[in-house]
């Protein structure tokens, strides 16, 4: 389905603002908080991000870098999140946070005792709850846009 769109609207602020104002906004302030106050580092980060995106579809998420303080992850980073289990990319962190976002995203009933004992010897409890608020986030907004055909219609600044 796409949304209809008014002439001289931005797609995404049409529809996560006047289209529903009580909710719309707060699911955006979310979203934003997700990227302005992680304490995770930005490839793990970004493994996680990207692997949603590769699941989703969203175009506008698989196009979009996250970026730190100037720095983005390299060009060949998304090949990489694809190729989580077997690529030489990855330190032990971000190659969990690549498996978290897909299983999170798949097969959460399938999280197991092993997965967890792995996750927990590389990330704090508090990283954990982040990175797993951030999925939802990555997950719910990123569907939505692909689902209402929003990523289609929104272009990066510089596209």
């Amino acid at each position: 389905m796409n949304v209809d769109i008014p002439e001289g609207k931005h797609p995404i602020e049409y529809v996560w603002g006047d289209m529903v104002p009580e909710i719309g906004p707060a699911a955006a302030n979310f979203s934003l908080a997700v990227y302005a106050h992680t304490t995770l580092g930005l490839r793990e980060f970004e493994a996680a991000r990207l692997r949603i995106a590769q699941i989703n579809g969203c175009l506008f998420c698989l196009d979009w870098r996250t970026e730190r303080d100037g720095h983005k992850v390299e060009e060949e980073f998304t090949d990489a999140v694809a190729e989580w289990r077997t690529t030489d990319a990855f330190d032990e962190r971000t190659r969990l946070a690549a498996e978290y976002a897909e299983r999170y995203a798949l097969d959460h009933h399938g999280l197991d005792e092993d997965f967890w004992d792995r996750m927990t010897e590389h990330y704090s409890q508090a990283e954990v709850v982040e990175l797993t608020m951030s999925l939802g986030s990555w997950l719910a907004f990123g569907r939505l846009n692909r689902v209402l055909g929003l990523d289609a219609m929104c272009v990066l600044p510089g596209h």
